[in-house]
């Protein structure tokens, strides 16, 4: 587990004082903003994956990335492992990112028409259906709305709110390696599909290929019916397994081409 390839080591040696070096200031600048966001960097498509959120957050990404890479390292060598790294990890942001801008302009056109025609039912409609992950700080306010729904002042407090939530939502910034971590997983499970790993929890014995077919799916799962309050990138996640699989084909290909 600790023979660590070259590549390997300095990503981890990176990624490590990356994060004790990180403060809010430092994620708002270089983490992964929406393309809708004022904040937003074409920087940030690189730097979100030397940024983590928290310990158990790095923690879980590198012990992927140290338990998957070194084979993959080996296998390759250290320059096209650390573009099938990267690769992997520029692509989850940019499907991540991707779905992001269509969640994001729905949300922004929804705000559009309630500033248009603005009352109780519309708010109420606009929290359930992109904001529901608020409706209780915001519960106060939606029961003294819905008992004065007419009064101008509600109006104008539902409008700020709407925007405040919307602001909120796509000056969110993303971060972590996980996409990349991901796509390193899919890798491994593409080339030793049948190598066995011994799970801590349950403590049993899987196949490579069957554990990247249970995250895939996982994934999938949660990112397509992800509640509001979930806060992890699923589709990131999606997409680094996704170009990974690309990426493998394709160096796959070529191998039959040439050899």
């Amino acid at each position: 587990m600790f023979n660590l390839t070259p590549v390997v080591r300095v990503l981890l040696i990176i990624n490590v004082l990356v994060f004790f070096v990180t403060n809010e200031s430092v994620i708002e600048q270089f983490g992964l903003h929406s393309f809708l966001s004022d904040k937003f960097n074409p920087i940030q498509l690189l730097t979100h994956m030397f940024l983590h959120g928290g310990f158990g957050h790095i923690f879980s990404n590198m012990i992927g990335l140290i338990v998957f890479g070194p084979m993959l390292e080996t296998f390759w060598g250290p320059k096209r492992f650390t573009f099938f790294y990267f690769f992997c990890g520029l692509g989850a942001a940019l499907l991540f990112s991707g779905i992001n801008y269509f969640e994001m302009h729905d949300v922004y056109e929804t705000i559009q028409a309630y500033r248009a025609n603005p009352g109780f039912e519309p708010f109420s409609g606009f929290i359930d259906q992109h904001a529901s992950a608020y409706y209780d700080r915001l519960l106060p306010f939606i029961e003294q709305f819905k008992r004065f729904p007419s009064d101008s002042k509600n109006i104008q407090d539902s409008v700020a709110i709407a925007n405040r939530i919307f602001t909120n939502q796509v000056d969110e910034p993303m971060v972590g390696a996980s996409g990349a971590i991901f796509g390193v997983i899919m890798g491994f499970g593409l080339l030793f599909p049948n190598t066995q790993l011994f799970l801590l929890f349950p403590p049993i014995p899987v196949k490579a290929k069957y554990l990247v077919l249970f995250y895939g799916a996982f994934e999938l799962y949660s990112g397509v019916y992800r509640a509001q309050a979930d806060n992890v990138a699923h589709f990131a996640h999606i997409g680094g397994m996704l170009f990974a699989f690309i990426l493998v084909k394709y160096w796959g290909s070529q191998r039959k081409t040439f050899y």
